[in-house]
């Protein structure tokens, strides 16, 4: 997910600028910001818990590092505010790298790769052109990647932006949207449940090699290296794939 506009991000550089980089870092404990409804990346089940592969791949970190975590459930939309306001240390909620970011915060390597795909009722045959996508309705979550990549390329579509993916996916299944533009991942996940059921992916994804990294305040070299290593160390001794296979027929590297 990706896509916040530059006055958002200017005024978090401004909100963070007496912030010490190194400060939170010095802590006993690391705190991890996420959404907390992006399943299934992360998610808050029934009873309150956080879980999801991004949770996972976290906590494995954490392991990894002999670092103490605890996480803070955040917005999407002010998921980089709060990050440079010192909330927490860094942000592991499937975020995307991108230029625009990066004049704002530091990223690990990738942790996953994404693609975006639109879906669409299985009875719907839709023209994934700009001329063919003309007056329909498509659904995306604000400030991600999706719905700069539709605003965009398809300029006489009605974009309808939603606070979460799950509102999005709402709005599909009661036909008040066309179509809906996310990662093929969570779309993916949600055709797999039951409100999916009557729905599919339309057309070949149309947006490649999205580097899904982990986000961290600038000057924070040591954390970057250390969730680097880790990231390089759960790779190479199988905990990864043991996560990966754990929500994916596939492997999502």
């Amino acid at each position: 997910m990706t896509g916040l506009r530059s006055t958002t991000l200017a005024l978090a550089v401004a909100a963070a600028t007496a912030l010490s980089a190194g400060a939170a870092w010095a802590q006993d404990t690391l705190r991890i910001g996420t959404e907390g409804a992006y399943p299934p990346f992360n998610m808050v089940d029934e009873n309150g818990n956080l879980h999801g592969f991004d949770i996972d791949i976290a906590n494995a970190l954490c392991a990894q590092m002999e670092r103490e975590c605890t996480f803070v459930i955040q917005d999407w939309d002010g998921i980089i505010p709060g990050l440079l306001a010192g909330k927490y240390d860094a942000v592991i909620a499937s975020m995307s790298v991108t230029e625009e970011r990066k004049q704002a915060v530091d990223f690990t390597d990738k942790y996953w790769t994404n693609k975006l795909q639109f879906i669409a009722p299985k009875s719907v045959d839709l023209d994934l052109t700009p001329e063919g996508m003309a007056g329909t309705s498509v659904g995306a979550q604000r400030a991600t990647i999706s719905a700069q990549w539709v605003e965009e390329n398809m300029p006489d579509v009605d974009v309808k932006l939603y606070d979460t993916q799950e509102n999005a996916y709402l709005d599909l299944g009661t036909g008040r949207i066309d179509a809906v533009i996310a990662d093929k991942l969570v779309n993916y996940e949600w055709l797999e449940s039951d409100a999916g059921a009557d729905f599919e992916f339309k057309g070949e994804p149309v947006y490649e090699n999205d580097l899904i990294a982990i986000a961290l305040r600038k000057g924070n070299e040591d954390l970057l290296a250390d969730f680097n290593a880790a990231l390089t160390a759960i790779r190479e001794n199988g905990t990864y794939a043991e996560i990966n296979a754990k929500y994916f027929p596939f492997d999502i590297y």
